[in-house]
Parts: C-alpha cells; sequence; structure tokens
C-alpha cells in the first residue's frame, strides 16, 4: 500500500496544479483586436504595437487603431487637428492634456480628446496598455511634438 501512494499522490498533485493553471488561463481574456506591428517611427518611448483597423479614406475620414503599450511606454507630445477618442479595452494606462493632471486609465475608460490639444498617452509603469485610438483626419495629420520625459510620466 505504501508503494502505489508513493507514486499515486504525486500524479494526484500534478494532475491537480495543471488543472488549476488551465482554470487560470481560461479565464484570461483573448485580445479583442490584433496586436500590430512593432512601431518603429520615433512617436513613442518604449515597446509599442499598432495595428491599424479603419484606414481613413475619402469616404470615411476616421482612422482606428489598435495600440498595445508595453509598462513605461507612452507617446510624445501630440495633437490631433479634427480631435481623438481613446478607448481604454486592457491594463492600466495615463492621459494627460497639456497643464492638466495625469489621468489614469482602466479597461471601458473613454476619454475625449480635444482638436489642437496637446497630450500624451501610455501604460502605467508597471502594466501594459491597451487601446483603441479613433482619429479624425479630415483637418489634417497629427502633429506629433516633444518627448514626454519621466520627470512627467512619474509624476502623480
Amino acid at each position: 500500500m505504501r508503494y502505489k501512494i508513493k507514486y499515486f499522490l504525486p500524479v494526484v498533485i500534478a494532475t491537480i496544479i495543471a488543472c488549476r493553471q488551465d482554470q487560470k488561463a481560461a479565464h484570461t481574456p483573448a485580445p479583442i483586436f490584433p496586436k500590430g506591428e512593432k512601431n518603429t517611427n520615433e512617436n513613442f518611448v518604449g515597446e509599442v504595437w499598432v495595428k491599424s483597423l479603419v484606414d481613413a479614406d475619402s469616404v470615411n475620414e476616421t482612422a482606428v487603431g489598435n495600440v498595445t503599450f508595453a509598462p513605461g511606454a507612452r507617446s510624445k507630445w501630440h495633437l490631433h487637428p479634427a480631435g481623438q477618442i481613446v478607448l481604454a479595452t486592457a491594463g492600466v494606462g495615463y492621459y494627460q492634456e497639456k497643464g492638466k493632471s495625469k489621468m489614469i486609465l482602466r479597461k471601458g475608460d473613454v476619454v475625449k480628446c480635444p482638436p489642437n490639444l496637446p497630450h500624451w498617452h501610455g501604460a502605467s509603469a508597471d502594466s501594459t496598455f491597451v487601446q483603441l485610438a479613433i482619429t479624425g483626419r479630415e483637418k489634417g495629420p497629427t502633429v506629433w511634438l516633444d518627448a514626454v520625459p519621466d520627470s512627467v510620466y512619474l509624476a502623480k
């Protein structure tokens, strides 16, 4: 009997652990939209992935992109001549307009960025952040400004 318990007990424990890990994986929601390609331009600090979901054209001048920020990643200060809407879909992020305090964004939060107002957005220091960026292009392209220094990014 001791012989059977000696070999049977580790199998039972391993099975229980495997089942618990499967349960955790089942509760991790899949991303809504594809992560996209890693950004290679100079408009962001840190690792950022962008997937264009809707390209602006002559019929609909609104672009929609899925943007994934690694922890600590952020955009430069920038503005949109026609404004922008940010829909937070996962993680924890930040949004700040020039002259105002930084806002914390979580899944389900919505921000309306006014036209021509410098702002930045990105992930918190310890969480990935995913957003949908809805940007009107009818009044011109995004205007990129200076990088957001750590002193601003880390400020409370």
